[in-house]
């Protein structure tokens, strides 16, 4: 076979395998995986086994070949800082927990990240031009929408319960899941609800929302302002309150908000279906804006509220207020946030009694119950299950905040680093969004959607091997070097995008000021 027909069967198996990773990232706890690659574990991504493949394929010969992004850099130092602090906690003499040693605990924790690390490089290194970026997002749309339509399908028996439908569906779950389904929420086909909350939120919400804003497709059809952006972002804003997930409901509005007040592309905040009706009614811009406002909180809550109400423990969030001496902290216990806190205490403990490396990956369990505070936990159901030994249970704690968890397993180092990290995409998110490029402006709007999104979910999970961060941080990398290549590569247009850089950071810094 000659070498041309080699590369184009390379190419073929790359395009095939890059597809398959992105359309399979809704499956995360998938049943049929062996123990060598974390067949114990809740968390196994079908996507690792495209990612297997892509891996000697495309991501070691870009590494060789093609300038590395400098955010990899920090990534490194911060797994350095990781292995080092996990190597260090095997000489403590940690007793094993549950019947799982330290030194199993750190091999699934470094395992986890470095498949995480992998996630990264994949995304970021593998596009080399705008049609690849559009190919990968058309992927990613199809496989949201297939868990989506498994989601609806769900959905339907709560609207409808029905014994026997409900134990099709969950034959079924079976295979793409290590759980049953729940009779009264919706996981479409990951573990748990929250992960099909935030996995719609990372993986969707950013670049439908970003779409919408900037009034652009990655498809071909549309119908006038309608695209199928407008129809993913219909569909997930009906679909995630069947999940009842508050936080992720709480993320859908929150990233919404901040993205429409923040991000939108400036001199087109009131284009689209409500700009006569606001240009009819002689109203401030401030009023407009926050009319404007009020009518995405309607458009949300409505689903929201109509779902919620047949469900009597997601109905605590408004019915709490109803009752006689209702307080904050008291609100918090009633939404059940109080063992979040306790988990989060804990974990800010374990750091204040080793700051600089921490307890090393995934050792957070064995320190958990001597770093419990100083408090009575004797209402909080939750966390006194997870200390109280029991037949069957087999599961480790978390701490269920991906940053304390930096701080208590990386020490002050290691969170640092992974800040720093993230900073620098939060750099190259703003590069790409002061862009004069209509298209690279709509990846830095969806860039600067998406960290926000992360910022907010990153509050309630905690691990590193789900693929959804990983993915939005590689378009970010990915999104701006090509980027910044297309801008080296063409001077004039190099020095429009700094004038128009300085000059909207300039109307930014006016306007808040």
């Amino acid at each position: 076979m000659r070498s041309d027909q080699l590369r184009s069967v390379g190419k073929l198996i790359e395009r095939v395998a890059w597809a398959g990773l992105l359309v399979a990232l809704p499956v995360t706890s998938f049943p049929y995986f062996p123990r060598a690659i974390g067949g114990e574990a809740l968390v196994r991504p079908l996507s690792l086994y495209p990612l297997l493949v892509l891996i000697p394929f495309s991501v070691l010969p870009r590494l060789v070949r093609k300038p590395l992004p400098k955010n990899l850099l920090v990534l490194f130092l911060f797994a350095l800082v990781a292995l080092v602090s996990s190597v260090i906690s095997l000489l403590r003499g940690i007793e094993p927990a549950l019947g799982i040693s330290v030194e199993s605990r750190v091999l699934r924790g470094l395992f986890t990240l470095a498949i995480g690390c992998a996630f990264f490089l994949a995304i970021a290194l593998l596009p080399e031009n705008r049609a690849d970026l559009r190919f990968s997002l058309r992927w990613i749309y199809a496989g949201i929408a297939i868990a989506m339509a498994w989601g609806s399908l769900q959905a339907y028996y709560l609207i409808s319960p029905t014994s026997q439908y409900f134990e099709f569906l969950t034959r079924l779950q079976s295979r793409v899941s290590i759980r049953r389904l729940l009779y009264d929420r919706i996981s479409g086909m990951t573990y748990e609800p929250h992960w099909f909350a935030e996995q719609i939120i990372l993986l969707l919400l950013p670049y439908t929302l970003a779409a919408i804003m900037n009034n652009t497709t990655v498809f071909r059809w549309r119908w006038r302002r309608l695209t199928i952006e407008w129809l993913l972002l219909g569909w997930a804003v009906i679909l995630l309150p069947f999940t009842y997930s508050r936080a992720g409901l709480m993320n859908l509005i929150l990233v919404v908000l901040i993205g429409f007040a923040l991000f939108h592309p400036r001199n087109s905040f009131h284009n689209g279906a409500f700009r006569l009706v606001l240009e009819r009614v002689n109203l401030k811009r401030g009023f407009r804006n926050a009319l404007w406002i009020l009518m995405i909180l309607v458009i949300i809550f409505t689903p929201i509220y109509l779902v919620g109400r047949r469900n009597p423990f997601f109905a605590r969030i408004w019915s709490y207020w109803n009752s006689p001496g209702a307080t904050f902290m008291g609100y918090m216990s009633h939404l059940g946030m109080d063992a979040r806190v306790t988990y989060a205490e804990a974990a800010f403990n374990i750091y204040q009694a080793y700051p600089l490396l921490g307890v090393g990956l995934g050792n957070y369990a064995f320190y958990f119950e001597e770093m419990l505070p100083y408090r009575p936990i004797s209402d909080v159901t939750e966390v006194l299950l997870m200390i109280t030994p029991e037949l069957g249970r087999d599961r480790l704690i978390t701490s269920k905040n991906f940053f304390l968890r930096l701080l208590a397993e990386t020490g002050i180092i290691g969170w640092i680093l992974f800040t720093v990290f993230i900073i620098i995409n939060l750099g190259y998110a703003l590069y790409l969004w002061l862009s004069p490029d209509k298209e690279w402006k709509y990846w830095g709007t969806a860039s600067l959607c998406g960290l926000t999104a992360f910022g907010l979910s990153a509050l309630s999970f905690d691990s590193f091997v789900i693929p959804d961060i990983w993915i939005l941080l590689g378009f970010i990398t990915a999104a701006a070097h090509l980027a910044a290549r297309e801008a080296a590569a063409s001077p004039t247009l190099q020095a429009k995008t700094q004038e128009d850089s300085y000059d909207s950071t300039l109307e930014l810094a006016r306007r808040t000021l």
